[in-house]
């Protein structure tokens, strides 16, 4: 594709090489999402919008999703239809989910899994052979670690292992089971401490501010494919992890209530869902107001 520059400004060859790739790259996204919608809409015209809801017959794997807002999304989509998979570290926590959502008649079913480890993320992997249509990327370590220089390598390396490399490389694996649906959604969760740090957090709120861009580059690579990736951004949620490390509020909260895990849950039920097929590349705040413009 040969691009035309029609401006006053003058551009060296180096600058007018940098700004092709960008717009090419803009291109190759225009061009993934317009195939993926094309694909959702000759389904859905096909055989209208299934009773059962906007995702059924589709397969959902969420991470860490055993309590707090990974069980709340597990919920939520298995109510809008789709089967879900959830994972926890311990097998315990796995089985009281699944029988908490099988109870409620939901179609769930569960595996034990530690983001950090290989051995369990090829365990997961190998249970898709069916084919997969949605991951939401929900494990993370909170550590509270306090000055971000004064943390060790170990720490470092957890942290970023669990909540930064991990879901890319599980997604790596997972990628050719989605690829055999012709679409898929991807939903990582990062933290309002991307954009409103707190120091006792430390390393933990650089992790999540990696996810935005994991976001960023993998909708751009993945667009193509007809994937779309898109980010949640969670607030201050009454979750285990927010009562034992009593956060303050770090942004103003205008609804005068603390949010809830099922607050979560809807737009990601959404960004999964034919609505949001035109929708890649964001990050969409929960937390009862923005920190950012």
């Amino acid at each position: 594709m040969k691009l035309i520059f029609f401006s006053r400004t003058r551009f060296s060859r180096k600058q007018k090489n940098a700004l092709a790739s960008m717009l090419q790259a803009m291109v190759g996204v225009h061009r993934g999402l317009f195939h993926s919608r094309a694909g959702l809409s000759v389904r859905m015209s096909s055989t209208g919008i299934n009773p059962k809801g906007l995702l059924a017959n589709r397969v959902a794997v969420i991470t860490g999703s055993t309590e707090g807002i990974g069980f709340a999304i597990a919920r939520r989509l298995a109510q809008d239809g789709a089967h879900v998979v959830v994972s926890s570290r311990k097998q315990q926590n796995v089985d009281r989910a699944v029988a908490t959502l099988q109870g409620e008649g939901l179609s769930v079913t569960g595996t034990v899994c530690h983001m950090g480890k290989a051995e369990d993320r090829e365990r997961l992997v190998a249970k898709h052979h069916g084919g997969l249509d949605f991951l939401v990327c929900n494990a993370a370590v909170n550590i509270l670690v306090g000055c971000t220089l004064k943390a060790s390598e170990e720490v470092w390396d957890k942290i970023l292992n669990v909540n930064v490399k991990s879901p890319a490389l599980l997604l790596s694996q997972l990628l050719p089971h989605m690829e055999n649906r012709g679409m898929g959604a991807v939903v990582l969760v990062s933290s309002v401490a991307a954009y409103v740090p707190w120091a006792k957090l430390g390393v933990y709120n650089i992790s999540k501010t990696a996810i935005l861009g994991l976001t960023r580059t993998l909708s751009v690579e993945l667009a193509p494919k007809g994937i779309r990736v898109n980010c949640l951004v969670p607030g201050i949620i009454e979750t285990r992890f927010t009562a034992e490390s009593e956060i303050p509020d770090m942004c103003s909260v205008l609804l005068h209530r603390i949010g809830k895990p099922e607050d979560c849950a809807g737009i990601v039920s959404f960004l999964c869902s034919p609505d949001a097929s035109y929708i890649t590349g964001e990050s969409f705040v929960v937390a009862g107001f923005s920190p950012r413009l």
